[in-house]
Order: structure tokens, then C-alpha cells, then sequence
């Protein structure tokens, strides 16, 4: 009874849900085109404002790290200003796994996460995870969440004379650059010819390397988020793992169990 008299209902302006003033939304209102791209930071938005197609790409900038919304009663979700905007923009309320959500105001038929390509980013993609596996279950089960993935290196190849121009080759993880590597050096390119960069983060990538990578249709890569039918209870497992406050003495178990199993990027 408490907490129904302490619910905390969206802010709206003459009766209509005001969209966030940090959107910067897409012109087309066909949802089958239409992507929102939740950003880590806001010069990361900046790069992604800039990279964006106008027509069909909105952006979103999120502040700082969202809330661990695993355990927060649905009422309280809007005392969260990160998760508030983000509900608003999706045009979609939390939801509970067994509901049957209104999904007629959804504006956006991809909702991506984009975030770094490091642990921070990871984090941010974990939380913002666990915020439509538990609030927007309908929105995971749709098909409607997706991970964009940037990459964490950049190697620039010399021109190899007339007949073979300077390239810019993207690299998602550690793996991907080692077997870049192996083929420039069965191409024949000598270890001075190149050069290997890594990205700190998205604000590092100029917008052009951005849409290239990340947000272009042609040549990004969006991960589909999915939970197959026979892992329903193993993610429920994983999640309650990771996120549930009662869970330390499991976490650090696990931890220890599996840490050297971790890549370790210092």
C-alpha cells in the first residue's frame, strides 16, 4: 500500500509524455526503419549525432552508469532519470515477463546499445541488459534489442605501390587482430608498413570511423539479442547471479572458480 501511494508516474506535459531533450530523434516514423542508439556519454553522442543517418537513426546519450534495476519494484523505476528517458523514447511502459504491454507506441524497431569496447562499456551493456530482461521482456522477446559492436583496434596499412592502396582495417577483440595480422603478412607486408591503433573509447573515433564501423548498415556489426527457448532458466540463473543483491558469496565463488579463464586487459 506504501509503495503504490509513492509510485512515481512518468513526467508529462498536457497530458502527453514529453520526450527527453537530450533525443536527438530520426525523421521517418516507420518503425521497421527506425533505430535508437542508446550511447555511453555524451562525447560519444556527439561522434554518434554526427555519424548518424538522419532519416532513420535516433540517439540517445546516456550519463554515467544506469541504475542495477534487477530488484527495483516496476513503480519505482521512473525515479531513475537514465531509465525514465529511455522509456519515454522507446514510446514502450515496464512490463512484466507474463504481461501483454501496449507495444502500438513503440517508435523505434531496433533499440541498440552502444558502448565502449571495454570493461566500463561492458558494464553499461550488462546493466542496460538487465533493464529490458526484466522491464521490457516483450521489447527481448520481439527481437527489438540489439548490441552494437565497435571495434577495439584499428590497423593502418601503407600503400603497397600503384596497384594496392592504404587501408584501414578494423579490428573487434584481441582474435580478430591477430588474424588480420597473419594475412598481411601472407600478403607479404613488412611490420613497418603498418601501423596499429587502439580506440580508448567511442568519443576517441572521428564520426566518419564511427558510421563505418558501428553504425552504417552495409558494414556494422548488430548483435540480435535473443534467449533461446531451452535457456530460459539458465539466464534467469546468470542474471540473478551477476545483478541480485543477496548474491555476493555465489559472485565471489564463481569468481574465483573461473577467474583466470577471464582475459584481463591492463
Amino acid at each position: 500500500r506504501m509503495r503504490s501511494v509513492k509510485k512515481i508516474e512518468k513526467k508529462k506535459g498536457s497530458g502527453v509524455a514529453v520526450l527527453p531533450g537530450k533525443l536527438t530523434d530520426c525523421e521517418s516514423e516507420d518503425i521497421r526503419e527506425n533505430e535508437l542508439f542508446l550511447v555511453e556519454g555524451d562525447s560519444a553522442g556527439g561522434s554518434a549525432k554526427l555519424a548518424r543517418d538522419k532519416a532513420t537513426q535516433a540517439i540517445l546519450p546516456l550519463r554515467g552508469k544506469v541504475l542495477n534495476s534487477f530488484e527495483v519494484h516496476p513503480d519505482q523505476l521512473f525515479g531513475n532519470a537514465e531509465i525514465h528517458d529511455i522509456s519515454v523514447a522507446i514510446g514502450v511502459d515496464p512490463h512484466g515477463a507474463g504481461d501483454n504491454p501496449d507495444l502500438s507506441g513503440l517508435r523505434y524497431g531496433k533499440i541498440a546499445i552502444l558502448s565502449d569496447a571495454d570493461v566500463d562499456g561492458s558494464h553499461i551493456q550488462v546493466l542496460l541488459l538487465t533493464l529490458f530482461y526484466r522491464h521490457f521482456p516483450k521489447l527481448v522477446s520481439d527481437g527489438h534489442i540489439y548490441v552494437a559492436q565497435p571495434p577495439l583496434f584499428r590497423v593502418d596499412v601503407n600503400a603497397q605501390g600503384k596497384s594496392k592502396p592504404a587501408r584501414k582495417l578494423y579490428a573487434l577483440d584481441q582474435g580478430e587482430l591477430d588474424s588480420i595480422l597473419e594475412r598481411l603478412q601472407s600478403e607479404g607486408v613488412k611490420e613497418t608498413a603498418y601501423s596499429i591503433s587502439r580506440f580508448k573509447g567511442l568519443g576517441e573515433m572521428n564520426p566518419d570511423q564511427l558510421k563505418d564501423t558501428t553504425m552504417h548498415p552495409d558494414t556494422r556489426r548488430l548483435l540480435q539479442v535473443q534467449i533461446p527457448d531451452g535457456a530460459l532458466e539458465e539466464t534467469h540463473g546468470i542474471f540473478v547471479k551477476l545483478m541480485g543483491k543477496g548474491e555476493a558469496a555465489s559472485r565471489r565463488a564463481w569468481m574465483e572458480a573461473e577467474g583466470d579463464t577471464a582475459e584481463v586487459d591492463i
